[in-house]
């Protein structure tokens, strides 16, 4: 079902437009815009940098390993799944692997930025839905069996209100997989540049997603093995002037053996073992169906 922005009424149309208070939302391009007055601002995220990601996603071992710990999440806990909403959707570079691992799922791709849906758009089936949105005024009720967010909250300022509205959009039964950036103290230069409000450790990420009503499934770190290496990065991005984020991105001769060293991590994660500590955090949770 959709909720009204405008007057919060809950309403179940193909269509958007309030049958309620008549509101409808201007459409531009087939894209539904419902928070206009983010998409030219930087308020969170630098919209010139989603023409850089469509060109490096898919040669970068990390974008390429976080997907396949996500399939791995989605496929463990939500086997069943049908339909599917991302918040902070960038250039479509999950939503189109996960339409591959999933044939025949409706998704729903959310971004504040059109740019970052133009690139979606190519990369999305026909039936994908693209809106535009506010990722913490999320205009479903119930409407989708999981809700992500995939490295997007530390870029929200009201995380919590964002988590609310993921758990509103969320299907009784249905859940949450969310990825994050780890460990507060790894702040530098980097998540300043990548426009981050924030690093999360794992009680504070924790305590947030259950406030907003969901019970954790699984939590645990990944992107561990290559920790050290990550701590090195980041020691220089501390001591460095003019370095640039695209520098962390720039596919080289070690993707591969990197993404080797990744494999034997989630084979790691699939057999039950919680790392500790690592550059980044998963959370899979589910929204309990209350009793009657």
């Amino acid at each position: 079902m959709k909720k009204c922005l405008n007057c919060d009424f809950v309403y179940e149309s193909v269509a958007w437009g309030c049958p309620s208070c008549g509101v409808v939302p201007p459409i531009v391009g087939g894209v539904v815009r419902l928070a206009p007055e983010l998409d030219e601002s930087c308020e969170g995220f630098d919209s010139s940098v989603f023409e850089f990601l469509a060109e490096r996603e898919a040669g970068s071992f990390w974008f390429a390993s976080r997907n396949k710990m996500i399939e791995w999440g989605l496929k463990k806990f939500f086997p069943e799944t049908e339909s599917l909403l991302e918040a902070g959707c960038g250039t479509g570079f999950v939503l189109s692997h996960i339409e591959r691992s999933f044939p025949g799922i409706r998704v729903c791709g959310a971004e504040a930025f059109s740019r970052g849906l133009e690139f979606a758009a190519k990369r999305l089936s026909p039936r994908a839905e693209l809106i535009q949105m506010d990722a913490t005024r999320v205009p479903f009720y119930e409407e989708f069996d999981v809700v992500c967010a995939f490295d997007v909250l530390e870029h929200i300022e009201n995380d919590t209100g964002a988590l609310a509205g993921m758990f509103e959009a969320a299907k009784p039964g249905g859940g949450i997989l969310v990825t994050v950036p780890q460990h507060q103290w790894l702040w530098s230069k980097y998540d300043e540049m990548s426009f981050h409000r924030r690093r999360y450790g794992a009680r504070e990420l924790k305590e947030k997603i259950e406030a907003a009503g969901f019970a954790i499934e699984r939590m645990t770190s990944f992107m561990t093995l290559l920790f050290p290496a990550m701590l090195a990065s980041r020691m220089v991005w501390m001591i460095s002037s003019g370095r640039e984020v695209s520098t962390e991105l720039r596919p080289g001769l070690m993707n591969a053996a990197m993404e080797r060293i990744m494999g034997a991590e989630r084979a790691a994660v699939k057999a039950g073992a919680r790392l500790p500590f690592g550059g980044s955090l998963l959370v899979v949770a589910k929204k309990t169906i209350p009793c009657s």
